[in-house]
């Protein structure tokens, strides 16, 4: 069942508002229009790139009826505070999917151990938070600096040096011309100027993971660690 189905089965359609982050695709918000109700706009966490719990209890209002939440980047949400916030609210929390083909056991397993080592050896930009499930469908650092052009450049000399990398959200959803809100959403808004996703999904070869890594750390001003052990020989 796709979300806008899910939305007209929970009665959700013309007249409700439903919660969102703008932080994430076309498809979710498009979900919501196409069952007649209304998307609102919630910032996100700057850590796991979910919605809020605050943000989304200040967005609330007479005529909001359910919570869309998305996973970011193969990092599960984190439900509860959420599902509370909802159960006091008397709210559906619902949960769309990625949209991306389902993984399979060693692909997830091959991404975490790029991940592992990416997150000790990386430095000048700020490497994803980790949880319990996270299966890496994107590698997202944050590259500090005043904003855009900073990553922008940073993610030039990269393709120069061919690494692929790619910018996760260019444009926050309530930024877009169909969706436009005159809201401030400060987390979304930086985390839309700093995001980085480096590949993960690729096949690699040892010498290109460590390229990228001296690439990285060179233009962030950072210093390369030692190898980090033994299971990198049955990781890559």
């Amino acid at each position: 069942m796709g979300t806008d189905a899910e939305l007209r089965a929970a009665g959700i359609g013309p007249g409700d508002e439903v919660v969102v982050s703008a932080f994430g695709d076309v498809d979710t918000v498009r979900s919501i229009t196409e069952a007649g109700a209304v998307p609102v706009f919630a910032d996100i966490d700057p850590m796991t790139y979910g919605l809020a719990r605050d943000a989304v209890a200040a967005a609330l209002g007479p005529r909001t009826a359910a919570v869309l939440t998305t996973p970011r980047f193969g990092r599960p949400v984190e439900r509860e505070p959420l599902v509370e916030l909802g159960r006091r609210h008397g709210l559906l929390v619902l949960e769309a999917e990625e949209g991306q083909p389902p993984d399979t056991r060693d692909e997830v397993a091959l991404r975490r151990a790029r991940a592992a080592y990416f997150d000790v050896r990386l430095r000048g930009v700020r490497v994803p938070e980790g949880s319990a499930g996270h299966t890496y469908r994107q590698y997202v650092v944050r590259v500090p600096g005043n904003g855009r052009p900073d990553r922008d450049a940073f993610a030039r000399e990269l393709r120069a040096e061919h690494i692929d990398c790619r910018i996760p959200v260019r444009t926050p959803l309530h930024r877009l011309p169909q969706y436009w809100r005159n809201t401030s959403l400060p987390e979304t808004e930086r985390a839309a100027d700093e995001t980085l996703a480096l590949p993960v999904a690729s096949p690699f070869t040892r010498r290109q993971a460590r390229h990228l890594v001296s690439r990285c750390n060179a233009l962030g001003g950072g210093v390369v660690r030692s190898d980090p052990g033994t299971w990198w020989a049955a990781a890559f």
